[in-house]
């Protein structure tokens, strides 16, 4: 009686081993598809380092010694379609043109000074937006300090310049495609990248 009793224990103690082991591998399951989605997000985000974290509203102020266009292709005020994708709901959104630069736009590469992965062909950064610019453009390689902060991390940055190109900058207000709030002011918008607002 005794190894039968003692073999009935043993059993029970295996199987009840056995649940709790299920039930914490069941947990775990759950809780990695709750971090998935976490992850999801996080990817979202550094998808769009360009974006996921860009300051997507701004006060409208511009840096110093930036001057307004002389014959925008869109003038303040008017509308356009905006034709890339810098962040989420962007692409074909209308926006409403809040100012227009001419100036020289960069892309670049840095790595933020809040740490984490190195931003590769981030757009754009103006000419008024690099510390101790002068009057001459970068050039593609030049190593400059960013005196930006369209996104965490960025301002003080030092960054290596992708591309360079003398066009009109535009500020524009708009309403994402995939819902949301009204970006404000946002900076900044080539000119190739809009078209005619129908």
């Amino acid at each position: 009686m005794t190894m039968t009793t003692n073999s009935k224990n043993m059993s029970l103690l295996i199987v009840t081993a056995l649940v709790l082991l299920l039930g914490a591998c069941s947990n775990n399951g759950e809780n990695k598809g709750h971090d998935g989605g976490n992850d999801q997000e996080m990817k979202q985000d550094m998808d769009g380092m360009d974006h996921g974290d860009m300051n997507h509203s701004s006060s409208g102020e511009v840096p110093e010694g930036l001057k307004e266009a002389a014959d925008p292709t869109y003038t303040v005020g008017s509308k356009a379609i905006i034709q890339d994708d810098h962040m989420e709901g962007m692409k074909g959104a209308e926006a409403k043109i809040t100012g227009a630069y001419d100036t020289f736009v960069y892309t670049v590469t840095y790595t933020p000074t809040t740490g984490g992965e190195k931003v590769e062909d981030h757009k754009w950064v103006i000419h008024e937006e690099i510390e101790d610019h002068g009057e001459e453009p970068y050039a593609s390689g030049d190593e400059i300090v960013l005196n930006a902060n369209h996104m965490k991390g960025m301002e003080g940055a030092t960054a290596t310049i992708d591309s360079v190109e003398e066009t009109t900058v535009y500020m524009v207000d708009f309403t994402p495609v995939t819902g949301g709030e009204e970006v404000k002011n946002h900076k900044w918008v080539t000119e190739s990248e809009l078209s005619p607002a129908e």
